[in-house]
């Protein structure tokens, strides 16, 4: 039987960014799918039809909500996500959810300090007016230039924000924001789990949303567990590094470090 992989999108891509992966991996003889997050619409237009449906689902909703994905499949699934649904998976290899997860450009997980200016201005959308919290944002072709698109042309940036873009809920990057001053906070992963599967961490040395820094602070994290934690990094590549042209690159490095695990 096939082993699942789940995708995890984050803030601002529809799942269905993650076609031509899906087509990758089941290539490689995996069982792919890419569940949206709760409210998704089926297609980017439904999304963007709808964004009161998008809004005021925070962390534990998107955990929960994949969560109940999993627990339908016929076996324990590896869990690939990129920006928010790095966290997302980390949260659930944590949980044991999970043989293993690849988190791309993971956002911050509660513990990592370092929030560097230009995740600042890329989440200035959402943080600007404290009522996004319980509403959705959507990004124009200028600000998804920063924050995902810096380093591809603006026409690649331009088609890719026309492409996949939807609007995004607001309160993960609130409770990310106050994670280290919320002693429940949903943004805590269990990186101390000893027995969980396999971690790799994917950086990106251009990535304004997340920078290099903060996943190499994530990386510290685990520090205080046995179980295994990889990291590499993509040094000139950006946040839209899943989505780009060069997306197939990032897809081969998650398969060869999958296979290097007998997984």
């Amino acid at each position: 039987m096939a082993t699942p992989v789940l995708f995890i999108h984050g803030l601002w891509l529809h799942a269905s960014s993650w076609n031509p992966w899906i087509e990758r991996f089941r290539a490689a003889g995996y069982d792919p799918q890419a569940p949206g997050w709760p409210g998704d619409g089926d297609t980017v237009e439904d999304s963007r039809r709808d964004p009161d449906a998008i809004g005021d689902h925070g962390i534990d909703d998107v955990v929960a909500h994949f969560a109940a994905v999993i627990d339908t499949l016929p076996s324990t699934p590896i869990l690939v996500g990129h920006s928010f649904g790095g966290l997302i998976a980390q949260k659930l290899l944590g949980q044991d959810k999970a043989l293993a997860a690849v988190a791309i450009d993971a956002a911050q997980i509660k513990g990592v300090l370092p929030v560097p200016l230009s995740a600042l201005r890329a989440t200035l959308p959402v943080f600007r007016n404290p009522a996004n919290k319980h509403r959705s944002v959507s990004l124009t072709a200028e600000q998804f230039r920063f924050a995902f698109g810096n380093q591809v042309s603006e026409e690649e940036s331009d088609e890719l924000h026309a492409r996949w873009t939807i609007p995004a809920p607001g309160k993960p990057l609130f409770e990310a924001a106050s994670a280290n001053f919320d002693p429940h906070s949903p943004a805590e992963v269990d990186t101390a789990n000893e027995n969980r599967g396999p971690l790799l961490l994917i950086a990106s040395g251009k990535d304004h949303t997340v920078p290099e820094s903060v996943t190499r602070a994530t990386l510290k994290q685990y520090r205080h567990s046995a179980a295994v934690t990889d990291i590499t990094t993509f040094p000139d590549r950006g946040h839209s590094l899943v989505i780009d042209s060069g997306w197939s690159e990032v897809a081969d490095v998650c398969l060869t470090w999958l296979k290097d695990h007998a997984l």
